[in-house]
Parts: C-alpha cells; structure tokens; sequence
C-alpha cells in the first residue's frame, strides 16, 4: 500500500533509526507499535509539522497493517521507504489523494473555498472557487470541486515566486489573481 512518512533529519523518528529500503518489525498496533505512515500525506504534518526541519517519504506499507481510525495513519511491520518528497511533490501528492477520495473527511489543515499561507508556508484549499495567497516560497494548492460539490475537477499547484505568483496576492486555481473581501 503507497503512504507518506514524515521524519526528523536522516530518516529518524522517535529515537529509531530508518533505512532507505526495507525495514522490518515484529508487531503492528496503531496505538503502541510499529512502523507509522499515512495514506494522506497532509496527515503526516500533524506529526511533523515543521516543513523545514521535517523530511517526507514516499513509502510502501505492509506486512500486517492496523489502523486506528483517527486519520488516515497506519501502522505495519515491513516499511519499505521509496523516496523523498520535496514539497511541491509532497504537495502534488496531496492534491492527488483528495481528487483520488474526493468523498473522504479531509484534513484539518485544508481550508474551505480561501486559504493564506502565514506561518507554516502553505496553504491548501478546496472548494467550488478555491483561493489563496502568500508570503515569499509559499505554495499554494487548489482543489477545485465540480458542482456536485463532491468532486475534483481540477488541481493547481504554484510557489509564490514572485514571477508567476506573487507575495500577498490572491490566486483561483487557474492562478488568476483575484480580489476578495474579507470578513
């Protein structure tokens, strides 16, 4: 099963040490052991939310796999770590598992129709007319919703670069700048 990870610097997390590849452990219980992973990656930043410190994976889950329920975290006795993600990948992965299960409970973190990317650099938003701004290398990701209001018609993915997007600006997700009143 393809999942995230998030871990402290050179594939560490709490106190064990990963390997590129295949790890192995004996029991899988969400709530006590294992190895940890998600299946949405903005998952992984409610247990690694400093994106500049914090490294992500690509990971393939399995062995025996348990889940708890609470979020998409997962826990399984053989971790086979793929690659790491930069954040624009870390991202686009994102986009991917919400247009993938348009109809799942979506993350905390993904803001209703307007989103700004303040102090965590990014913002992540899903509605009928999604948009966003930010500071300097924030990345902005839209989710565009049909009018069924169930599905994703469309993704957008861009760093405020100050060229194609700039700082404190905001952006639908066809990444034309827009004018919004706020409340």
């Amino acid at each position: 099963m393809i999942a995230y990870k998030g871990f402290d610097p050179g594939l560490r997390c709490l106190g064990y040490q990963f390997q590129m590849g295949l790890n192995v452990t004996d029991e899988a219980n969400c709530g006590h052991n294992g190895f940890h992973c998600a299946e949405n990656p903005l998952d992984c930043l409610t247990y690694y939310s400093n994106m500049e410190r914090s490294e992500y994976y690509l990971v393939d889950a399995g062995g025996d796999v348990d889940e708890d329920g609470g979020d998409s975290k997962i826990s399984c006795t053989k971790l086979t770590i793929l690659k790491r993600l930069d954040r624009e990948e870390f991202f686009l992965h994102a986009l991917a598992y919400m247009m993938d299960h348009p109809e799942r409970k979506y993350n905390n973190l993904v803001a209703r129709n307007r989103g700004e990317a303040e102090k965590n650099g990014f913002a992540v938003v899903r509605g009928a007319n999604p948009v966003a701004r930010g500071k300097q290398n924030s990345i902005l990701a839209f989710a565009k919703e049909g009018l069924d209001g169930k599905t994703i018609t469309q993704v957008t993915l861009t760093c405020v670069d100050g060229k194609r997007a700039r700082p404190n600006v905001w952006y639908d997700a066809n990444l034309k700048e827009r004018t919004v009143e706020l409340p």
